[in-house]
């Protein structure tokens, strides 16, 4: 078997010089910079960048991406809280999280805790359905359901500035206390093209999690049997991040190198259940990485692209309560990630690209009869795009090949896996004057069960299938013409879907529904899901008198996601055609964002509509909608020739911020109550 992987990869990363490149213009300026040109956009993204997402009341990238239509945050409180992002409801293992053109993995359980990453060093964040519109990607970028993209902030340097300073502090309720410094180096004189240059972003988070909350019981008709007071404990975090890297430019190409490393020690304060207020379990993380890209057009019409990454993820959990069951597991996972993706331009509106990858993981743990599960997968894709008059069209085909291997002698383990997944999308502009365009796609794309899934000792199940999800899509944007004089945009864009998801794995009791137990669980293919929805969204801008400048973004979703799981007695019945567990049937969110000479006011709103904890649509299991309120005031100031700059101009920002103002009560997961109305005030010294 060994020898069979080993081939299937060889000849997958030897192929760069079979492959084919980009079209994307590479521009050689003073200061370099290389763009890619968006023609072939079929399916546009929703983007929050530059200062529109430094104004957002977001302490992370996951309080960010609440502000997309079609998604879906598992948030369970608090700063140190794990949250979780699901896209138009086929589950957070279907979403891809790129960090800088390469995807954050996590073979154990294949969720990306997005609450780690902050917004101090992320330029842009997109949210792609399907796949990004790209073909000149890494074979990974297509494997996804849904795909966010993270990217850094570059290094821009003013005039002859060689260096960059910029730093935060916050503080606030929770006992909040969150420095972060960033430096940018430009490193020597540059010449042809740009100097490289280097950053290091530094930032420590400390917060006790205290905060006060309602919490209040009812009984299966509705009624309130319980309403309490108490003050959430146990939710206390300390956490370090580290992040640097190198960044160049060479003659028709660009390359990075970036170094990662997260450490945190955190309480999980848990449910709130059976009148228990205050848990003990503790977790630690520790994450690092290692990651490189190398882009360059090797000669006339191709392209060539290698991405390598090494991470190494810890994590340490305790439950010291013996009254419970004692629990003290300790996972390292590790991965090795080797990407070429080649495009050669056929015609000048016709490209072809070739990507291909290889993943190594493993997964150590100190379980009883674990297994030491690794796993080698290798993917090739095959992609075009094409445009003809006001068509354009992008095509591909992905190739995924999975080996799986345990440790432990005499120890059972999944078959070998083979698929092949298409993907079509199409745009057509039906009038040549107008900015009004047409899309739609089709995808079918499948994610493999995690070692959790397969191996957690008396949990895991190793005659789990992969999970299947086939995505239809159809929608158009418009970008209205603009003549008013105060008028200074407007984009309006709607998609109508259907998703389906097959052989969706779930945690049932052991010996069926009837007989099994709730104290021992398994994982099985139950599941079959269908999804249609709806994704509106609306952004306008205006420029008015004194100076004025107001940007509005609108979205709304509607979903019926309904699990038609065949059942296999009448308790199961209940769950049948049942919207399935936390997607509402409607949600939305609204962002302001004003600007006047040194001052800014932000004001966002979110609202998610009522939803069920369960399948099952009982009075017993509804929830009711939540909204919060948030609002931002910031003051910049200019000052020449300070203590900290001798011979420009350094920017101090104060602002102040009011989170949940009407100090609304609610749970985006049953039983873990979030913060009411909180404060926080930052500080920020641009150097």
């Amino acid at each position: 078997m060994f020898s069979t992987r080993t081939f299937c990869a060889s000849i997958l990363l030897s192929l760069p010089a079979l492959s084919l490149a980009q079209t994307d213009s590479t521009q050689h300026l003073q200061e370099v910079t290389v763009s890619g040109d968006r023609y072939r956009e079929v399916i546009p993204s929703q983007r929050l960048s530059g200062e529109q997402l430094e104004a957002l009341s977001s302490f992370s990238v996951a309080d960010a991406i609440r502000y997309f239509s079609g998604v879906q945050i598992k948030d369970y409180g608090g700063i140190g809280g794990l949250k979780t992002v699901d896209i138009r409801s086929m589950g957070t293992n279907h979403l891809g999280v790129f960090y800088d053109g390469i995807e954050i993995g996590n073979a154990q359980n294949g969720t990306v805790d997005l609450g780690k990453f902050s917004l101090d060093f992320i330029d842009e964040i997109s949210l792609y359905n399907g796949q990004k519109s790209e073909i000149f990607q890494s074979a990974k970028d297509f494997g996804s359901a849904g795909t966010v993209y993270l990217r850094t902030r570059r290094p821009k340097f003013t005039k002859n500035k060689k260096t960059n300073f910029i730093s935060y502090f916050r503080t606030g309720s929770f006992d909040l206390v969150n420095p972060s410094v960033l430096w940018e180096q430009k490193l020597g004189k540059g010449g042809k093209f740009s100097a490289p240059t280097a950053s290091l972003n530094v930032e420590y988070i400390y917060s006790s999690g205290k905060y006060k909350f309602r919490h209040t019981v009812r009984n299966s008709d509705g009624s309130v049997a319980n309403d309490t007071t108490a003050v959430r404990k146990n939710g206390d975090i300390h956490a370090l991040r580290l992040e640097g890297g190198f960044n160049g430019f060479i003659e028709q190409g660009k390359w990075h190198i970036k170094g990662y490393f997260y450490d945190s020690e955190k309480g999980l304060p848990g449910a709130i259940v059976s009148n228990v207020w205050k848990n003990s379990q503790r977790q630690w993380d520790r994450n690092a990485f290692v990651q490189g890209s190398f882009q360059k057009q090797l000669f006339k019409n191709y392209d060539f692209l290698a991405n390598v990454k090494y991470s190494n993820d810890f994590m340490h959990y305790l439950n010291p309560d013996t009254t419970l069951m004692y629990i003290n597991s300790k996972f390292s996972q590790q991965e090795i990630y080797i990407s070429t993706a080649n495009k050669y331009a056929i015609l000048p509106t016709w490209d072809l690209n070739f990507s291909a990858d290889y993943i190594w993981n493993t997964l150590d743990a100190n379980l009883y009869n674990f297994v030491y599960p690794t796993r080698s997968t290798a993917l090739a894709a095959l992609a075009t795009a094409f445009e003809w008059r006001r068509f354009k069209v992008q095509a591909s085909i992905l190739g995924t090949f999975v080996f799986e291997n345990v440790r432990k002698p005499n120890a059972y383990k999944p078959d070998d896996k083979s698929e092949y997944t298409p993907a079509i999308f199409l745009s057509y502009k039906p009038f040549k004057r107008r900015d009004f365009n047409l899309r739609t796609f089709y995808k079918r794309i499948f994610r493999m069960p995690t070692f959790n899934d397969l191996y957690y000792t008396e949990i895991g199940n190793i005659k789990l299938r992969p999970e299947f999800t086939t995505q239809y899509n159809l929608g158009f944007q418009y970008n209205l013409p603009v003549g008013a004089k105060y008028f200074s945009f407007l984009q309006i864009r709607a998609d109508a879907y259907y998703n389906e998801v097959i052989d969706k794995i779930v945690a049932t009791p052991k010996g069926g529904s009837g007989g099994g137990s709730l104290y021992r669980w398994q994982m099985e293919n139950l599941g079959y899901v269908e999804i249609r929805g709806v994704d509106v969204s609306a952004q306008m801008g205006w420029k008015l008198p004194a100076d004025i400048h107001i940007n509005t973004s609108l979205n709304y979703t509607y979903q019926k996601a309904q699990n038609f799981t065949a059942p296999k007695n009448e308790w199961e019945k209940q769950w049948y055609g049942g919207q399935i567990n936390y997607i509402p049937h409607h949600s939305g969110s609204a962002i302001v964002n004003t600007a006047w000479k040194s001052w800014d006011l932000n004001y966002s709103f979110i609202y998610v509509g009522e939803r069920y904890h369960n399948s099952a649509n009982i009075r017993a299991n509804y929830e009711q909608p939540w909204y919060t309120h948030d609002l931002t005031v910031g003051k910049s100031f200019d000052i020449r020739n300070s203590i900290f700059l001798k011979n420009g101009i350094s920017k101090i920002k104060i602002s102040a911020e009011i989170n949940n103002i009407f100090n609304q009560q609610y749970d985006v997961v049953l039983n873990y109550p979030m913060p009411g109305r909180n404060y926080k005030i930052i500080l920020k010294i641009d150097i």
